[in-house]
Formats: C-alpha cells, structure tokens, sequence
C-alpha cells in the first residue's frame, strides 16, 4: 500500500503537461457522460486517452448492472464514430457485470484487466490518471486484482456528497459501497469531486445549450438532443437547467492555476454502508470544494464546437 511519501502528495496536484488518461464511465446512465467524453477528446493536446471503460449502472435507463454497462459501452462506441475517433474502439472494454460481492473479490472483466496491465506500465512519477465518472467497480476490481498498482494511478472520481450534506447516498457510490471503501483504502492518490454541494453547482441550462451548441457540428446536435429528450420526460413548460456532472473530473486535469475548480487536501473518507462517512485523518485526498462554472461552461463550449460558439459577436 502506498504511503504518504512526497511523491504521493505531488500525485494529488494537478499534473503539468501531458499526461496518459483512461476513463472509466456509466455512459447511458444520464447526459452527462457523453459531454465528460467528448471534452476529454477535445482536451488531446493535454489528456492522452489510452481506453474507454464501460461501468455497470442500475436505474431506470437498464434493467440491470449488467445491462447498464452493455448499454454504456454501445453509447461510448456511438460517440467514438460521431467525434471520427473510431481508432480507439480497439480499447474500449466491457466492464464489471455485477457489484462487487464484498471488499476482498474482485469481479474480473477486461476493463479491470487492461487497467491493471496499463498501470503497470506507469510510475509514481508518471502516474496513469483513471477518470471515473460511474459507480468504481472496475477500477476497485484491478486494485484487488493487482494492489500494486496503487502506486502507479491516481484516481480522479466523482463519487460522493459533499461533507456538509447530512447523508452520503450519491449515486456513485451507493450502488456499490464495498467498491468505494476498497479505493479508499487502498492508498492510492484519489481525487473527490463530491456531487451535491460541489459539483452541482456546474448546472447549465437547455437554452444555453441551445444557443451555444445547436447546429455547430453532428456532435454537439446529438449532445443537445440527448439533452432534450431527458429533459422532456420530467420537465415540461418549465426553465430546465442540467448538471453536467461527469464533465468536472476531466476538467481538474485541465485545471492549472484552478481556473475551474478549486481543492484542497482533506482527511480520507471512508465511506460507511449506511449511508453516512467515517474520515481518517492519518491520510490525505484532494478534494474538490468548489466549481468556477461561467469559465468551465466557457472552455467546455468551445472545444466542442471548435470555436464556432464565439465566431460572432454575442454582444450587440
């Protein structure tokens, strides 16, 4: 297990230059996967994108983890071939079919296996960044089935409230809490970006979205029209805003001189199976406290329609 060396410390700060990314994603379980996605292709010059992962989720949109993950993996294929990037479907893999059973068994998939294998060949001092924006499974699954790589990662994942919140039910983590203690405790560097309280803040509304993004490229149209068919199945005749979530944890690795976010070290959490979060102060995580929305909102537009949104004027 690692400890809290210096390098351990340094691994917690956003990484300068170009670093080797691979994500880990819940991709059909809302809309905002599919931006988080297409952000991180638009961020190459920084984000090396070596796999796609696809996580297993449980809601209304499947009928199972299972389902869920089968599901995901078909929509990360769709936006690989709307954004011309069909080269890396040789490295987008089925992830975990179930939940893990308990903190000590791994479920093996080959989303785990080629972490484990591309973790392996990194180091503490060029780490692999694991973008994880779904429930943890496969990537608690790989540190069970080589912890070693801990040394060698570093965890950037959505999951989790806010600590002010009164309870820790986020969807994330709920669905498979062993998974989450598992990372916790497994030393290696992890990123929070807590959901409710934190992240929420990055909402953006249907209109903007619209205005910013409608008719640039097939992309953004596919992305707005995800957008509004969510929409249109709980809010009618209503001003809708959505929180892009997943979006944040691909921006902190984007975030020199927090431009978009803004962290702090805090004491490690450890999530309880009730609900609610221990904390143990003897180690340390980065933890995001706050979202700089009009500028993340600003880049995030821009790189997804290659400029085209402030082409023109927007002040008369």
């Amino acid at each position: 297990m690692t400890t809290m060396t210096p390098q351990y410390i340094h691994n917690l700060n956003v990484p300068a230059g170009a670093v080797d990314v691979v994500i880990d994603t819940d991709t059909f379980n809302e809309i905002d996967d599919q931006f988080a996605i297409a952000y991180l292709l638009a961020s190459s010059h920084r984000l090396h994108l070596q796999a796609l992962y696809a996580a297993p989720f449980f809601n209304s949109h499947s009928s199972s983890p299972e389902d869920g993950m089968e599901k995901s993996h078909e929509e990360i294929l769709r936006l690989l071939e709307l954004t011309g990037r069909q080269d890396l479907v040789p490295v987008t893999y089925k992830g975990s079919r179930t939940y893990l059973p308990d903190e000590s068994t791994p479920v093996p998939s080959d989303a785990a296996r080629d972490l484990v294998i591309r973790a392996c060949a990194h180091s503490p001092e060029q780490p692999l960044y694991v973008v994880a924006i779904g429930a943890i499974t496969n990537v608690a699954s790989a540190l069970l089935l080589q912890p070693e790589i801990a040394d060698s990662i570093v965890v950037v994942w959505l999951g989790g409230h806010g600590r002010e919140c009164p309870d820790n039910r986020e969807f994330n983590l709920i669905q498979d809490v062993a998974a989450a203690r598992v990372l916790f405790k497994s030393g290696a560097p992890v990123v929070q970006l807590p959901c409710q309280g934190v992240v929420s803040e990055f909402s953006i509304s249907l209109a903007e979205m619209e205005y910013y993004l409608t008719g640039k490229n097939a992309l953004c149209d596919f992305l707005v029209g995800r957008v509004r068919k969510e929409v249109s199945s709980y809010a009618r005749n209503l001003v809708v805003s959505r929180v892009l979530w997943d979006v944040t944890p691909v921006a902190w690795l984007l975030n020199d001189n927090e431009r978009f976010l803004c962290a702090r070290l805090a004491s490690l959490p450890v999530p309880e199976y009730d609900g609610y979060c221990a904390y143990d102060p003897g180690r340390l995580i980065q933890y995001v406290y706050a979202v700089k929305r009009d500028a993340l909102a600003t880049d995030l537009f821009v790189k997804l329609t290659g400029g085209a949104c402030f082409q023109e004027s927007l002040i008369p």
